[in-house]
């Protein structure tokens, strides 16, 4: 009996003339087809969740159980489960007027499927930001080829062993390390192309796709601010910005990165910082709840940016545990650390740290938060602690990000109401919910009429007179209206 063949048996440009072929003998697959495939794709994170979470810890050498089945598997799921349940009612057709209907002029959007759709995916949550997204396809119509993080080697070994289990190859591939390196997944001619990670990589990735005119959508990260009201309880924001900034040892595209607090309250606030990490974190270098550097490139980075910030006159204070030497570079630990006193010449003011690190500045009008995030390339998120108030507003309307949360960590990414992307160097586009399933549809108008008269016949020779009084008809009418205002 001939075996089906398993994405490790065939080339990436194997695959994808697979996906195309099976794309194009079902353009539109039903709504029962997808909804079994986001419930395999569903089965394949959750029948397997605890040999998914210790393959993450192995990657990072610490990252505790319980942190991976909340982000990486449980946090996958709520999405998928309302693609499922949406999915009938988002792939029905979009009629516009009813009344042009009835009167012969029918014009609709069709959301069609866009073919087949490349995914890559980060190494700091390598489940959740591909199986969401690829949720988000499937429900969409599309074929999918996911390309994981080559950080993650054993994450992404267990996902090549595991999907063809859950789906053909022509449905969803796993691409592993056999297939070669990124570049040779982001060249391929896909429909669409989805990417998380940082903007350097994530400019490579989009000149790539640009080769083949594949729209993209880039999921980035940036540096994102913290303004704290005065309005805001000091004790409690600092509490919640310091938590915010150990997820997953720092290394979340959404975790704080600098911190603007009115300047009465500064000192107030750094000492509850570093107080709430101290009582977090009684023991790092053997403590395996706290997640490590995930590889030694990362921790040296971060490091060297703390290292370049003393050098240059930064006020450095960390969390670290006594009798500990850390940073330690054979368990890729590194104390929580607050730097003041930064400045645009020091590295750390204008590289993402994605690590433990949190600047922090004094302000004495939100103007001067304003004139500093704007100085810098759009942020991923950016935080507002404090009252939804007229300062508030100012700040939301004279600063650009992806998403604003207010007195929490990455609250909206719990709701499949609201999208989730970034903007300018931050990515673009976005997903989550309908947003997602939007992302990877072709929305496709069709008009149609049942009239005599035609278009074309009015925009050719002769011009008759009658042509004549219609378009000097036509512009009087629109003349008049602009003078109403209307």
């Amino acid at each position: 009996m001939t075996r089906t063949p398993t994405a490790r048996d065939l080339t990436l440009a194997q695959i994808l003339e697979r996906q195309q072929q099976a794309f194009l003998a079902d353009p539109q697959p039903g709504a029962g087809i997808r909804r079994d495939r986001i419930q395999r794709l569903k089965r394949l994170v959750l029948d397997n969740a605890a040999e998914l979470t210790e393959a993450i810890r192995e990657d990072y050498g610490s990252r505790p159980e319980t942190l991976s089945t909340l982000t990486d598997i449980a946090s996958s799921i709520p999405d998928l489960d309302h693609q499922r349940g949406h999915l009938t009612k988002w792939m029905k057709p979009t009629r516009i007027s009813r009344v042009l209907d009835r009167a012969g002029f029918v014009q609709e959007v069709r959301h069609d499927p866009k073919g087949v759709v490349g995914i890559i995916g980060p190494w700091n949550f390598p489940l959740y930001l591909t199986i969401v997204p690829a949720g988000s396809a499937l429900a969409a119509g599309n074929r999918v080829m996911i390309r994981p993080s080559s950080v993650t080697a054993r994450t992404t070994e267990v996902l090549c062993r595991l999907a063809p289990q859950y789906f053909a190859v022509d449905e969803l591939a796993v691409a592993g390390p056999e297939h070669g390196r990124g570049s040779d997944f982001s060249a391929l001619a896909f429909d669409h192309l989805f990417f998380t990670g940082s903007p350097g990589v994530g400019k490579s990735v989009a000149r790539d796709a640009a080769e083949n005119l594949t729209p993209v959508t880039l999921e980035l990260g940036g540096k994102n601010p913290v303004v704290v009201d005065s309005s805001a309880d000091i004790d409690r924001a600092a509490r919640g910005i310091a938590s915010s900034r150990l997820i997953n040892g720092g290394q979340v595209c959404m975790c704080p990165d600098y911190v603007f607090v009115p300047e009465a309250g500064l000192d107030t606030f750094c000492d509850t910082v570093l107080d709430q990490w101290r009582g977090s974190l009684p023991a790092i270098v053997g403590n395996p709840e706290y997640t490590a550097t995930v590889n030694t490139s990362n921790y040296e980075r971060i490091v060297g940016l703390i290292d370049d910030a003393v050098a240059k006159g930064a006020v450095m204070r960390d969390a670290a545990p006594a009798g500990e030497q850390l940073p330690d570079p054979v368990v890729r630990k590194i104390a929580p650390t607050l730097l003041t006193g930064v400045t645009p010449e020091m590295e750390i003011d204008s590289d993402e740290v994605f690590g433990p690190v949190l600047t922090v500045f004094g302000y004495r009008s939100v103007d001067e938060a304003v004139r500093y995030i704007n100085d810098r390339p759009s942020p991923l998120v950016l935080y507002w602690y404090g009252e939804k108030n007229e300062r508030f507003e100012v700040v939301a309307d004279r600063t650009r990000s992806g998403t604003i949360y207010g007195n929490d960590f990455g609250i909206g990414m719990a709701s499949p109401a609201i999208p989730f992307g970034g903007v300018g160097n931050s990515g673009m586009g976005g997903y989550h919910g309908h947003y997602g399933f939007r992302t990877f549809t072709h929305e496709r108008a069709v008009a149609m009429h049942s009239y005599g008269a035609t278009v074309s016949e009015m925009l050719v020779p002769p011009f008759t007179s009658g042509k004549k009084r219609l378009a000097s008809g036509y512009f009087r009418v629109l003349r008049a209206r602009t003078r109403l205002g209307l």
